[in-house]
């Protein structure tokens, strides 16, 4: 084999970092078709033909390599029904060619066909259908930032020491923008709020997003991450590029560990790029106010497996624990989930006494098993009743509340791994329960 020239060893180096570039790619193979290096070629007109149709230069390129004159064909006008157009032959009634520009492209792709995979195939089965590389949503501007103004805090019931929190993080910097400045208290800002699952930590991040008034994006890991390599560093710049030009803006990402769990527990260096990506977001890296008005909240249901480097001074600093809904807020709670159901006399504070520890999810559980108790029975008797309280006081029986598994695995971690004091809002909470 030949000695290969320095603009050749260079253009291939080039075209292996830009595989997508289809001018270079194409440029490259004239070279080595000039060369008479015409298999490669071949290869590479085919791959930029599968990456860009349409583009007469490549198709220029193949049909010269192909030994045709290297003018493309024209695409075939459009017949109506019932005639031939120009150029076409009659069904099993083979055509001959007039011209050499008439080249042959069926005959081209088959012969390349072991180099790339064809542009279109029978569908059958869903397990013949070949997967389509997913394009992030950041790319073509599909994050959307919505409106939650409607929503306050007032509407969450309960909870008044997470609402005080709150308050004192976002909310009273907010409202009051000149003792902001005298106190130079920055409206940038994150705060992660935890707790067992179901409780309603996205709805309060939503509810903030209302007593801003300010927009609100929710984010989810498979908002995030990309099987393809650096798609996932490009949608967190798009997420947060989205809530810098809609500012002010509440970012909530919800299941944080999963986004920014401890980079020393990845084997691979994938999800350590990403944890990288997201705390240079939060920094802010661009410019010293890139981040100001948007205010970072996330979520999680596992705080000690989240990365250390995310709740650093600056970042997410700020932890506030959500607990299971006390009394006051299950009551709220079990009249939303009744409002639309036929009831009849319920025993509110008895229902509430009964359903302590249970989160929000847990009594919308109980109120969609009590209407299948009383459902169940009409069918049965051939007439409708109302729910009644004993339908849910039966139900609460049957139903085990969701957070004591959760509450079992913070014990140990407010118990041995509370150094630093993270965590001193759960062992308070944990003593009240008289769990520890």
């Amino acid at each position: 084999m030949t000695e290969e020239s320095p603009l050749i060893a260079s253009l291939r180096a080039a075209v292996a970092a830009a595989p997508d570039d289809v001018a270079l790619r194409v440029h490259f193979a004239e070279l080595l078709l000039d060369a008479g290096r015409a298999d490669e070629a071949i290869e590479h007109a085919a791959a930029a033909l599968s990456r860009a149709p349409g583009d007469p230069a490549a198709r220029a390129l193949m049909a010269r390599a192909m030994g045709g004159t290297g003018v493309p064909a024209p695409e075939p006008p459009q017949a109506p029904a019932g005639h031939r157009a120009p150029g076409t032959s009659s069904p099993g009634v083979p055509e001959k060619r007039t011209g050499a520009h008439d080249f042959d492209w069926a005959a081209a792709e088959e012969q390349v066909s072991d180099v790339v995979p064809p542009r279109f195939s029978d569908v059958g089965t869903p397990d013949d259908v070949i997967p389509v590389p997913s394009t992030p949503a950041g790319a073509q501007g599909m994050w959307e930032v919505e409106r939650t103004d409607g929503l306050r805090l007032a509407d969450v019931g309960g909870m008044q020491e997470v609402k005080d929190r709150l308050e004192a993080a976002f909310l009273a910097p907010m409202r009051n923008p000149e003792l902001r400045r005298l106190y130079g208290k920055s409206l940038r800002g994150g705060l992660l709020l935890y707790g067992p699952p179901g409780c309603g930590k996205t709805f309060l991040a939503r509810a903030v997003a209302g007593e801003l008034g300010a927009g609100f994006l929710s984010v989810t890991v498979s908002d995030v991450l990309d099987q393809f390599l650096g798609n996932s560093e490009k949608n967190l710049h798009e997420i947060f590029a989205a809530a810098r030009r809609e500012a002010p803006c509440v970012v909530m990402f919800d299941e944080l560990d999963a986004i920014g769990g401890k980079r020393s527990r990845h084997q691979s260096t994938t999800m350590r790029t990403v944890v990288n990506q997201l705390l240079m977001e939060l920094d802010g890296v661009e410019s010293a106010t890139a981040n100001e008005g948007v205010f970072v909240l996330a979520a999680t249901n596992a705080p000690w497996d989240v990365d250390l480097a995310l709740r650093r001074p600056g970042r997410l600093d700020r932890m506030v624990l959500v607990t299971p809904p006390d009394a006051p807020a299950r009551g709220a709670i079990l009249q939303y989930h009744l409002r639309e159901r036929p009831i009849e006399r319920i025993d509110l504070n008895a229902l509430v006494a009964r359903t302590d520890g249970y989160s929000g999810a847990d009594l919308a559980h109980v109120c969609e098993s009590a209407s299948e108790i009383a459902l169940m029975d009409s069918v049965r008797s051939g007439t409708p009743r109302m729910i009644t309280t004993t339908d849910l006081l039966t139900a609460a029986g049957q139903i085990r509340p969701s957070c004591a598994e959760w509450f079992a695995a913070a014990e140990n971690v407010a118990t041995f791994a509370n150094e630093s004091g993270a965590y001193d809002d759960l062992v308070r909470y944990l003593r009240t329960r008289g769990r520890r």
